[in-house]
């Protein structure tokens, strides 16, 4: 799910590299025809999926007489897929709320789930992890962070003894491209500067939440729910080489961490062929060359979307208005809309205006999900007459 984006590409370059391992069942994307027809001709997949008719039509048509794969549109083929008996493994990289529902599908089917989707832990992390027990799914973090963390932890890190036996998750930040700019400096920021991180080579939402630091904040809670943890238990420490993905501090003194260069291959492969380990085409990382690793805390004056995150995560619901409310603001920013330090404000104070439960099923999400989402659609809407007016009276 999510074929032509970032994870999408790598997770097809592994796959590459293994034809003898895997084979690639069904792809879906968003309305990337021209990305999906070089993917279907390449590599044959039995099933496409896109988000619309017409961008399915389109694909349909291209495909014919070049590859026998079946073209469907809409989100309800890609949740079917998802439980399709013969799929063994969903890589579940759409990006945002939109991937929640086949992430469901999958782990209510009992399937291995590599999960590179945030938001589906971040709005639903009950609801999901229900469907995980309950479906028995395999669930493997992506996120090169929880990655780390997975393979740093005891090999059942929700065991009580090894719950006991971790003092703290370190999860490392690379403190985005704007590390050390005051809040002033931050007003001025454009999309394209947000977007060119440092370190990854991300799409452009994930790259503006990675420049906020809100990135962590999703992070933080997507670790709570993967090893059953406090937010206490979580310390972001902003690390800018990106070469140690995510440290655990056991109570006996040792501290465990993941290092590699910062490849996304490395995770998608892990996840793969977990418990195994398999040829991900990364680069191995050279330690002499790195020099030194630095680290620092994070700075919330400056980028105080982690802030909120972490004091949501401790509301019903928060975490769920949170993502909403992000979306939205991210999506205005991208646009050339709101301002890069509006996309906090708008999130503030969606958060002190919705209280709510905390969801218990799929609708009430969904429910909460767009209420949270009509209401940053507001405060976008007022920023902007408000830029307006303040426009027109020059």
């Amino acid at each position: 799910m999510g074929a032509t984006g970032s994870i999408g590409s790598s997770t097809l370059d592994v796959l590459g590299r293994h034809p003898d391992r895997y084979r690639l069942y069904a792809v879906t994307a968003n309305t990337s025809v021209e990305a999906m027809i070089g993917i279907c001709t390449q590599y044959e997949p039995r099933f496409a999926v896109m988000a619309d008719s017409d961008s399915a039509s389109r694909l349909q048509t291209a495909l014919h007489g070049v590859s026998d794969t079946t073209v469907y549109a809409g989100i309800e083929a890609m949740v079917t897929l998802c439980a399709d008996p013969e799929v063994d493994s969903v890589m579940a990289a759409i990006v945002g709320f939109s991937g929640l529902r086949p992430a469901l599908a999958a782990a209510r089917a009992g399937k291995r789930l590599l999960l590179a989707n945030k938001e589906a832990l971040v709005a639903a992390g009950a609801v999901f992890m229900r469907a995980v027990r309950d479906g028995g799914a395999a669930l493997l973090p992506i996120d090169s962070e929880h990655n780390a963390m997975f393979q740093c932890l005891p090999a059942d890190p929700l065991a009580r003894t090894n719950v006991q036996s971790v003092e703290k998750i370190l999860l490392t930040a690379s403190g985005g491209p704007f590390r050390g700019w005051s809040r002033e400096q931050l007003t001025s920021v454009t999309p394209d500067q947000a977007c060119a991180h440092p370190n990854w080579s991300m799409g452009r939402k994930i790259s503006v939440d990675s420049a906020t630091l809100m990135n962590k904040g999703l992070e933080l809670a997507e670790a709570c729910w993967l090893f059953d943890r406090s937010p206490e238990q979580i310390e972001v420490v902003v690390h800018p080489q990106s070469v140690i993905h995510s440290l655990i501090r056991y109570r006996d003194g040792s501290v465990l961490a993941q290092l590699g260069n910062p490849d996304m291959r490395t995770p998608i492969a892990y996840g793969l062929s977990w418990p195994d380990r398999i040829d991900a085409g990364v680069q191995s990382l050279d330690l002499v060359s790195v020099g030194q690793l630095d680290f620092e805390a994070p700075d919330t004056s400056a980028f105080p979307c982690l802030r909120l995150a972490q004091e949501a995560i401790k509301v019903p619901g928060g975490m769920c208005v949170l993502n909403a409310a992000n979306e939205v603001a991210v999506s205005s920013f991208l646009e050339g809309g709101i301002r890069f330090t509006d996309i906090d404000r708008v999130i503030e104070v969606c958060l002190e205006a919705i209280t709510a439960d905390e969801p218990d099923s799929l609708d009430a999400v969904e429910v909460l999900n767009g209420r949270a989402r009509d209401a940053a659609s507001d405060v976008v809407g007022e920023m902007l007459a408000r830029t307006d007016r303040r426009a027109a009276g020059r």
